[in-house]
């Protein structure tokens, strides 16, 4: 069971959310969509600055990009380790100045380097993890201080390119702003690989000369080893956009998503599961405050339980057969009342044989590897390396899947 200090933390965690999502309602007013352009960020909340110099405690770079000029949708980017510099591949001249250290990392693009050098750069591209924040749809953000620390972990450990995605929140943008969100990032990717790709001829910009390369994905990413990496209902759009990438593949190409993870997701539905009956108060996050959240995110005329943002395996479900789907890890936690329905959809992946592990965390509540209360914790921590394990087997080059 979690210690006294959590259960009492829960209380007050519980008391100022439920005051949060009730001002919230009471400002959204009922109306939908009141402000096209959204807001991906809440004043109240802790964010993190991004440092674009790779810090000395976790050898990992960060930067924002604000990638939609007509919504809040936002981006943080977090490159691991830099990679050798190019006057490490081939003797530096006496005429060349040395790497500068601790300063700000921009990347290189393909055509600038020779093909010799090109050949190196190639061998050290790195996958994309896709990464979706928790909060119910209605808070948290891809630059909080506790997501920002969780996604460079991630990073770390999986030797990756983090894309955090800053999607847009209800009650200000309700769905499926969210998950078209999570859709024009993916797509936005495909579109930079396909600028990398021009680059190598020259070329930075795309039809209209408007789009120039982003460095870092260019120099560093493979689009073909993409990861989608929910947490909470961040999770639900993990799923929502793999399925797209699954039922209409070539509008993302070159990007392939070979494997999504989803921490302990926000599914819920009409009938109550067993869980759901026994842990509706649970700690943090309770049943009656969640379907709150879930009443600012779908409009009034649209709310229903077993809607298919909230239940994946709802009988009026569209998109592609489970069996298309890729490996799907879960994770859930053991005080969790969501955890039987994340149980259940793994379950029935596992049917039409999608690999589909679950990790079960004994003593652990909602958000438990994510929430900035226990990021330090030895069950977040292992978690986040048991991910990291799975993930291997799927982003690792051929001839170096167990090299971790």
């Amino acid at each position: 069971m979690p210690g006294v200090g959590v259960k009492i933390y829960s209380v007050f965690f519980k008391l100022l959310l439920r005051h949060k999502l009730q001002s919230l309602a009471a400002a959204a007013g009922g109306e939908a969509d009141a402000a096209a352009f959204g807001v991906s960020c809440r004043p109240d909340e802790a964010t993190a600055p991004s440092n674009p110099a790779f810090s000395a405690a976790d050898g990992v770079a960060s930067k924002d990009l604000h990638i939609d000029p007509n919504s809040s949708l936002s981006v943080r980017i977090f490159l691991p380790t830099p990679p050798p510099h190019p006057h490490q591949l081939h003797p530096r001249r006496a005429s060349e100045p040395p790497p500068v250290v601790g300063a700000p990392y921009r990347g290189y693009l393909p055509h600038a380097v020779s093909s010799q050098r090109a050949a190196a750069s190639a061998r050290r591209r790195l996958p994309i993890i896709v990464q979706f924040h928790g909060g119910g749809f209605v808070s948290g953000s891809s630059s909080s201080a506790a997501n920002d620390a969780f996604c460079r972990r991630v990073a770390k450990l999986c030797d990756a390119i983090v894309v955090a995605v800053g999607y847009r929140l209800a009650p200000e943008s309700r769905y499926p702003a969210a998950f078209d969100d999570g859709v024009r990032v993916l797509r936005w990717i495909a579109k930079q690989a396909n600028l990398a790709m021009m680059s190598r001829v020259g070329a930075g910009v795309d039809t209209f000369g408007a789009s120039t390369v982003e460095p870092w994905i260019a120099a560093h990413g493979d689009p073909a080893r993409c990861v989608l990496l929910g947490v909470s209902c961040g999770a639900n759009i993990a799923n929502f956009v793999t399925r797209k990438a699954v039922e209409d593949g070539k509008l993302f190409e070159p990007v392939k998503v070979v494997a999504q993870v989803l921490m302990y997701p926000f599914f819920i539905g009409t009938v109550p599961t067993h869980s759901e009956i026994r842990l509706a108060n649970s700690y943090f996050y309770d049943k009656s405050t969640c379907i709150l959240a879930w009443r600012l995110f779908l409009s009034e005329k649209e709310f229903s339980l077993d809607h298919p943002a909230a239940n994946p395996l709802a009988p009026d479900r569209e998109g592609p057969p489970l069996k298309c789907m890729p490996p799907t890890l879960t994770v859930i936690a053991e005080h969790d009342w969501m955890r039987d329905r994340a149980i259940a959809y793994s379950e029935e992946l596992r049917k039409v044989n999608v690999d589909a592990p679950v990790l079960d965390y004994k003593d652990t509540v909602h958000e438990f590897a994510t929430l900035d209360l226990f990021l330090k914790t030895p069950q977040a921590q292992a978690c986040a390396e048991d991910i990291a394990i799975w993930m291997k087997k799927y982003i690792s080059l051929r001839g170096h899947e167990f090299s971790y």
